[in-house]
């Protein structure tokens, strides 16, 4: 994935999905809101990623064969809780009720993607926002989202992201990191 946003804004502006204009807005306001008003970028980031994958909801809810709508809900809990540790498909299965193989090909159909892709797309996100929420060394955070080590993190993110963990970190970085366990 292109770090400028090019691909989010080529995927956003398809026809089926999301009106042109308001996918290009929305990314514009987050573009300029980086540097001048970071709380108001990360709102219109929010409503971006809220349309988007509405938008996803919407064409994915003709097809046949993927989740109930209970079943992914509680695979999408279940993988949130249990980021920090090693996933195996067999216990998502059980989530849902279903034997592996006939999971693995409904959970594609419900979430665009393997199982694997989607759970590394979690742990990156969390990464991310453990990053920008605290001073935690690398290392550290990639063990708190299930990551074998700031190798494997570094490899992950800049596969994903085009960019080191750190280089990312930096830039994004807006405001001085919180401890998790800093008291108020």
């Amino acid at each position: 994935m292109e770090t400028d946003g090019t691909s989010l804004t080529a995927w956003a502006t398809d026809a089926s999905c999301i009106p042109a204009e308001t996918a290009e807005a929305l990314l514009e306001d987050v573009r300029r809101g980086l540097d001048r008003n970071p709380e108001a970028a990360r709102a219109a980031a929010v409503r971006l990623v809220t349309l988007l994958t509405l938008s996803a909801a919407t064409r994915a809810g003709g097809t046949r064969g993927g989740l109930a709508p209970w079943q992914k809900r509680r695979v999408d809990r279940y993988l949130r809780r249990s980021l920090h540790r090693p996933l195996r498909i067999e216990e998502l299965a059980e989530q849902a009720a279903l034997s592996a193989s006939h999971f693995a090909r409904a959970f594609k159909d419900s979430f665009g993607a393997t199982p694997q892709r989607y759970i590394t797309g979690l742990r990156l996100e969390r990464a991310q926002r453990l990053m920008l929420g605290t001073s935690e060394p690398l290392s550290q955070i990639a063990l708190a989202c299930g990551l074998a080590s700031q190798a494997h993190l570094s490899k992950l993110f800049r596969r994903w992201l085009g960019e080191t963990p750190s280089a990312w970190r930096r830039r994004h970085q807006t405001e001085a990191p919180v401890s998790p366990l800093a008291t108020p």
